[in-house]
């Protein structure tokens, strides 16, 4: 009788489990044995943030971005840079390279100003038109990667000619992009091959504009980085998909992205694909966006997810029946890996690490697409 007591006992409580997991969303973590090996020139690349929390595991990316660092300009004069955040999450990161010395961290550097003691006098565009300035840049550059032990340097410049912060004074249609090929240029020359240099890329090629142009002249830098991070999402907003694979009603698409810079000669082993880790709502109502994680636990009564799309090949969720964000799930990037892999390219990225679940479910279903044999 004990022993029939027990065997109940045992199955009642798997059973709840199952069931804890099937309502609430949440996963048991998988196992880093069952990642397949990983390919040689294939590439995951995980953003990390200085604001987040997680310590990620580095079994489940080839390259970690750290952002960011952010430009000091005073009255337009380059003083160096510095780290967003504190300094000691940045040590953090770095830390990950003693148990995993293959991997390859880069710092990334944006546009933004986030410290409190930037004097905001100025940012890339300022910045990149002084060949002395872009000199200093570069040997600074090369100075941080060496005192901290890291791999390379990304560009995550949101874009020459214009900003999204509507501030006139940080951008010049006239002599940005030129100056932005230019200042990659420095890069590369100071860098040498030894390091990585990479940048975000749009899912737009330079573009004439009343005055000059704007975005980045794809053809001019391709000689100059190792590969290109595409931002292949926040291509669209509610009713629309963000990251489809294909979708003609989206401001842009993955196909269209990619097919970009294949039309411009940037070669498809330097291209790298995004996924967000998070569902796209609005560009400028609250919420705007909403992490897969929090995705993932939202209330059933109102919410549904994993409603698919499969012309756009995307998941998206639903509130009280209406279409309320584009999102990726396990699903979708498992068809956007084998699409990019027969097109040659280079891997996937991600932002950013933090948005995934507990379990680390998109993270592991990007590795397990790009290093599919």
């Amino acid at each position: 009788m004990k022993k029939i007591l027990f065997t109940i006992l045992i199955i009642l409580l798997f059973t709840s489990c199952g069931d804890d997991d099937y309502v609430t969303g949440i996963r048991s973590p998988g196992k880093d044995s069952d990642l397949v090996e990983r390919v040689e020139g294939r590439v995951v690349v995980a953003y990390v943030t200085y604001y987040g929390t997680a310590i990620p595991n580095a079994n489940l990316f080839t390259n970690l971005n750290y952002a960011f660092a952010e430009l000091y300009m005073e009255e337009g004069v380059y003083k160096g840079f510095k780290l967003q955040g504190e300094e000691s999450r940045f040590q953090q990161i770095v830390n990950l390279k003693k148990d995993n010395p293959d991997l390859k961290i880069s710092i990334s550097f944006a546009d933004t100003k986030e410290n409190s003691d930037n004097p905001r006098g100025g940012g890339f565009s300022l910045l990149a038109k002084s060949e002395t300035y872009r000199k200093e840049f570069a040997k600074d550059c090369k100075a941080f990667l060496q005192k901290w032990g890291i791999d390379g340097v990304e560009m995550d410049w949101e874009f020459p000619g214009l900003s999204w912060s509507g501030n006139a004074d940080d951008y010049d249609v006239a002599v940005d992009v030129a100056n932005h090929v230019l200042l990659m240029k420095e890069l590369r020359e100071t860098l040498g091959n030894s390091y990585l240099l990479t940048y975000a890329g749009y899912c737009k090629d330079k573009e004439n504009v009343t005055g000059g142009s704007r975005y980045i002249d794809i053809a001019a830098v391709a000689p100059y980085v190792d590969f290109v991070n595409i931002m292949t999402y926040d291509l669209a907003e509610a009713p629309h998909h963000q990251s489809a694979l294909s979708d003609p009603s989206a401001f842009s698409d993955c196909t269209r992205a990619v097919q970009t810079y294949l039309d411009a000669g940037m070669p498809a082993n330097k291209l790298v694909l995004g996924i967000p880790f998070y569902g796209r709502h609005s560009f400028s109502t609250a919420p705007t966006a909403i992490n897969y994680k929090a995705i993932i636990q939202l209330d059933s009564q109102s919410y549904k997810i994993d409603n698919w799309d499969a012309s756009a090949s995307v998941p998206y969720v639903t509130y009280n029946g209406e279409y309320y964000c584009g999102y990726d799930n396990e699903e979708s990037i498992t068809i956007k890996g084998e699409w990019l892999l027969g097109k040659g390219m280079k891997g996937m990225m991600y932002w950013d690490y933090d948005g995934d679940d507990s379990a680390n479910t998109l993270a592991r279903a990007v590795w397990q697409s790009t290093m599919k044999q």
